[in-house]
């Protein structure tokens, strides 16, 4: 069996990793250093046009704008179908986004399995109960 170098139980690093010398914190350290520096030169690049400095300063500064969520009302029908026309109707009209008439009807869809898997299985417990 070969000799090993170290001695087991006695660490290769007595002194243990040198705190705050990793290569990501030096970065970071050097960067947040220099960030007023950094800051103005891309709003004097921003300023003289260049649309990447602007945009860079634009992203960080100013948060991108979320859709608003907007209540939908529409009438409940008697049927999954007839809520499906009424939706397609809403979305012909102009009374909801096409956007939020797919999300609709998507959810309708789901909707329309749940119930066919209940109706499925309310049959099967119904069979089985014959035997």
């Amino acid at each position: 069996m070969a000799e090993s170098k170290f001695t087991p139980g006695k660490s290769g690093n007595p002194k243990g990793r040198p705190k705050n010398k990793t290569a990501p914190l030096m970065l970071r350290k050097a960067i947040s250093e220099a960030m007023p520096e950094i800051i103005e030169s891309l709003i004097d690049a921003a300023l003289s046009g260049d649309t990447q400095a602007a945009a860079t300063l634009l992203n960080r500064c100013v948060p991108a704008l979320k859709p608003e969520v907007l209540a939908v009302h529409l009438p409940v029908k008697e049927t999954l179908a007839d809520q499906g026309n009424e939706i397609i109707r809403s979305i012909v009209t102009g009374k909801i986004a096409p956007d939020i008439g797919s999300q609709l009807i998507n959810a309708l869809s789901s909707q329309s399995k749940i119930v066919e898997i209940d109706d499925l299985t309310k049959r099967i417990e119904k069979l089985e109960g014959l035997r």
